[in-house]
């Protein structure tokens, strides 16, 4: 067993993970990115970067190292019904198409060119929070468990990350009232800020890359009983199938990435016509479930919480990747304040919660209440055509669904 100390320590080595060891690091601090997996590695992830996320990243200095990735440019999103039925609407500015294969690994180097260690294939076994100014780290390393002691720990493993770690109560649920969300976000379930519902159904996730498909300079966003799909074309010329599907509505179609997009195309004839002119790259495939839409925001559990561990938006708003790191911008400058010993812990957590409420709750309220209504094949049809007749309504749609840039909270 190893004993290994830090002032930072950072689970989970996703976008908003590696955004604020990133920035951590570049203040002084000694700081450890921690993740179970390796990389470069394909997830599942819509691969959209929505046009706000370029101020984001010129603020961290990333700006040429994303662009020497040569993201796909994405200048239009396109809904299409089973039916046939379509609308484009125009993005308030030019988004990206870019993998998390590339991205990820990208941003792990230049954490680690800022001074942060990273270390993958590392799995956090257990979080204990020793004071208000220490916490012990349990993880394992091979065969080996390594303790790490840090005055700070940053929880930033996604929305199923903390399921095999121990010291937490819980992700905070409908079906788990021993651990409630905070109540500066929610009011025990009453609050309208972020509706959920406890008869949501669960979902499963999947994405593969196709080559061989032609795509516009847009996102297409596929929606069929029982979810959706979108394809969004991406660096080299791949396009990348994410999908959303309902576990009940697809529970016999197969377990494999393949059947299951097989199947999704099978209820969307303008789809199954998309995807059969391609050809998925092999590797590239990647699932996950269970994915909870009525999750509550979380944004602390004993430690901060980034990204989808905090608050995760439905897939269909395309503003996930931006999430996580503005969640990793809103942290950062505070946790460099409580490590100089300018804010305490109490401190951290009511600025930071009251940061997560106010940045957040419109895009999730308007997320949320557009996922419960393109369940219905009716309210999708009326929506396309309102979409048709009135192009200002989509655009509006469209923004409530987004950050505002920083600085307009």
């Amino acid at each position: 067993m190893t004993v290994t100390e830090t002032d930072a320590a950072v689970l989970g080595g996703g976008l908003a993970g590696s955004l604020i060891a990133k920035s951590l690091a570049e203040k002084g601090w000694r700081t450890l990115l921690v993740d179970r997996n390796r990389f470069p590695r394909h997830k599942v992830c819509g691969e959209f970067l929505s046009p706000e996320v370029r101020q984001m990243l010129d603020a961290a200095g990333l700006t040429d190292r994303v662009s020497a990735l040569r993201p796909a440019a994405v200048e239009r999103v396109r809904l299409i019904s089973a039916e046939g039925g379509r609308v484009d609407i125009p993005l308030p500015g030019i988004a990206m198409g870019l993998s998390r294969f590339r991205l990820d690994e990208a941003l792990h180097e230049a954490a680690a060119e800022a001074g942060a260690r990273v270390r993958t294939s590392s799995a956090v076994l257990s979080v204990e929070r020793l004071s208000d100014e220490s916490c012990e780290v349990r993880v394992r390393r091979g065969s080996g468990i390594e303790i790490i002691r840090a005055r700070t720990v940053i929880a930033a493993w996604g929305a199923n990350g903390q399921a095999a770690v121990t010291g937490f109560s819980g992700p905070a649920t409908p079906g788990n009232p021993a651990n409630p969300a905070p109540s500066a976000l929610v009011d025990r379930g009453r609050s309208t800020l972020y509706p959920w519902s406890r008869s949501a159904p669960d979902y499963m996730g999947v994405k593969s890359h196709y080559t061989g498909i032609e795509m516009e300079p847009v996102v297409e966003l596929y929606l069929f009983p029982g979810g959706y799909l979108g394809l969004c074309p991406v660096e080299d010329g791949l396009v990348n199938a994410s999908a959303l599907l309902s576990r009940d509505a697809f529970r016999g179609a197969g377990k494999s990435v393949s059947a299951l997009l097989e199947a999704a195309a099978q209820r969307c004839p303008p789809l199954h016509s998309k995807l059969k002119r391609g050809l998925p790259v092999p590797g590239a495939q990647a699932a996950v479930a269970p994915v909870k839409l009525n999750r509550r925001p979380n944004p602390w559990d004993m430690v901060p919480r980034l990204g989808d561990s905090s608050v995760m938006i439905p897939p269909l708003c395309g503003d996930g990747m931006s999430m996580a790191l503005r969640s990793a911008r809103l942290c950062a400058p505070l946790a460099d304040g409580y490590l100089r010993g300018e804010l305490s812990l109490a401190g951290w957590e009511e600025q930071y919660v009251r940061a997560v409420k106010r940045t957040f709750g419109g895009p999730l309220r308007w997320g949320r209440l557009l996922q419960s209504s393109l369940g219905s094949p009716a309210v999708v049809r009326m929506l396309l055509r309102l979409a048709q007749l009135s192009p200002g309504v989509a655009s509006g749609l469209l923004k409530a669904t987004r950050l505002k840039p920083e600085g307009e909270n």
